[in-house]
């Protein structure tokens, strides 16, 4: 019978025993401080169904400080270890600050504009856009839950649900998106700077100023692309300190810019009687075939944080303070697409055309004070924007992908890389293919490993999970699985990105036509 069992040395976990065990409390073996376990591997399913579930994980504690891991080298660096207490240091004022600099940028200004250019009126591009965050408000709360409690980023938390190798799956896919919304937005803060330049620069290098078809763009226009795109890498490289920094300082006169951008609009149109008269272009059905794929196209601006959120929330000071910072998206969403689409219709009274991108409508305004604070209000917006969005999820993902040899800034400096080989300047050619065809079509990749880690950490693991197997190799760990693959796990994100694809490809246009069902589903990614 004693041949069966291994006898494990077991650190005193008050949930097993009310006192720390003595020789007299284990009777049933001879050496005092172990308990008979049996040597047949347990896996998080045997934990997550057993009675025992809440004794044996509760035995674990939330942070890292008062557990010693004693993790593999392969699965951790400074990057990847859990905050410490003294690391919990975002306020919910600092989580909001930091929505209030995620929020304030060219592509949220656009986003309500964009639907408004499809034939929406302004109410209901605003409507749209806050409904979207609404529902992206549950998946972010829900999901940052688990960096507050076990401090752990987004790459640990995903080896619960994917496996310790299987992480790299929803990780890497992560990432892609991020480099891509990197390049986006390295590109609207060169465009910033192209359209501020002085017209003698623009008129003595207009050689420069032409479009190259092979590019796609003029060698100007790239140039400051790639001038912006390396003022950049100097916050990155301070970290996510240098990140809350930012965000905390540039919230305020980002609002001020804000304001004072929707006041000068106001009294210049003489009010916003223009846009308040703007009704809708489109019938009934023609509405709301619009309207699923555009609340999609929204919820999808946010997906890329709803999933990798733990990334800021394990700095997090409590549950209340992650919580309470973030219902501030939606609110901050809805105030400023109201400014971005009463601007934008203001500009149709003021200069006679509809102006609706916030960077050529600064350099019609013109002005040495004008065009300073143009450059100050939109490098502020799209870098807070930028790094904490697009820079800390990839990162953070390589850094997984290779604990010893990647750290967050050589992270950073490949994600910065890729996001050039994305060639934003085509992602930004149009409304159609901005809003349906990259906002939409990543959102088939995202959607499936939100739900996937949701249901795995809320219904499976019942928010309760082992620190020290999320950072083990050990083919007895509760996050192992097959080889260090849930095979499940794989299989449900498979199926649920395959109904997807024919739509894309459409979309795309390497497919002529599909199946009605097909575009629907891709419309409702």
């Amino acid at each position: 019978m004693a041949s069966k069992f291994l006898c494990l040395h077991v650190p005193h976990c008050p949930n097993l025993f009310p006192t720390k065990p003595t020789s007299s409390t284990l009777k049933y073996t001879s050496v005092p401080t172990t308990l008979l376990l049996p040597t047949k591997p347990r896996n998080a399913s045997y934990y997550a169904s057993s009675s025992n579930h809440n004794s044996y994980l509760n035995c674990v504690p939330s942070t890292a400080s008062s557990f010693d891991l004693d993790p593999d080298p392969t699965l951790t660096n400074e990057d990847l270890k859990p905050t410490s207490p003294n690391q919990r240091t975002f306020s919910w004022l600092e989580m909001s600050s930091l929505w209030v600099g995620l929020v304030v940028g060219v592509p949220a200004y656009y986003l309500a504009g964009s639907l408004v250019d499809l034939g929406m009126s302004w109410w209901q591009g605003i409507a749209t856009v806050v409904a979207a965050n609404l529902i992206t408000l549950l998946p972010l709360v829900l999901t940052g839950h688990a960096g507050t409690r076990y401090g752990v980023s987004f790459p640990v938390l995903a080896r619960s649900s994917f496996g310790i190798k299987g992480a790299h799956i929803p990780t890497l896919l992560r990432a892609l998106v991020g480099c891509g919304w990197y390049g986006i937005e390295s590109w609207i803060g060169g465009e910033a700077i192209f359209l501020l330049l002085p017209k003698s620069i623009k008129e003595t290098t207009s050689s420069l100023s032409q479009t190259l078809p092979w590019l796609g763009t003029s060698p100007l226009e790239f140039l400051c692309f790639i001038s912006f795109w390396l003022a950049q890498l100097a916050i990155v490289w301070k970290g996510i300190d240098g990140i809350r920094e930012l965000d905390k300082y540039s919230a305020p006169i980002l609002i001020l810019l804000t304001c004072s951008l929707l006041i000068w609009a106001y009294t210049k149109a003489n009010g916003f009687g223009y846009m308040l008269s703007l009704s809708s272009k489109l019938s009934s059905s023609e509405f709301w075939s619009l309207f699923f794929p555009s609340l999609t196209a929204n919820i999808s601006f946010w997906a890329t944080l709803a999933l990798n959120i733990p990334d800021f929330t394990r700095y997090a000071k409590s549950q209340k303070d992650q919580i309470i910072g973030q219902m501030g998206l939606p609110i901050f969403m809805g105030l400023f697409t109201f400014v971005g689409v009463a601007v934008t219709s203001a500009t149709g009274v003021i200069f006679g055309q509809v102006i609706s991108n916030p960077i050529e409508l600064l350099g019609r305004v013109g002005g040495f004070t004008t065009t300073i604070l143009a450059i100050i209000g939109i490098s502020l917006a799209t870098v807070t924007t930028n790094i904490a969005a697009n820079v800390v999820a990839p990162a953070n993902a390589l850094v997984n992908l290779n604990p010893k040899w990647f750290n967050f800034r050589r992270g950073a400096l490949i994600t910065a890389l890729i996001g050039i080989a994305f060639q934003p300047w085509r992602i930004l050619k149009s409304s159609e293919s901005f809003v349906s065809t990259w906002l939409v079509g990543y959102s088939a990749l995202l959607g499936p490993i939100g739900g996937i880690i949701l249901v795995d950490y809320y219904l499976i693991h019942r928010t309760k999970l082992s620190l020290r197997d999320l950072y083990s190799m050990s083919p007895y760990g509760a996050y192992y699985y097959s080889g260090g693959f849930n095979l499940a796990a794989i299989v449900a994100l498979v199926f649920g990105v395959l109904p997807v694809i024919p739509g894309f490809l459409k979309k795309v246009g390497i497919f002529a036509s599909v199946p009605h069902g097909f575009a629907v589903i891709y419309n409702n990614a």
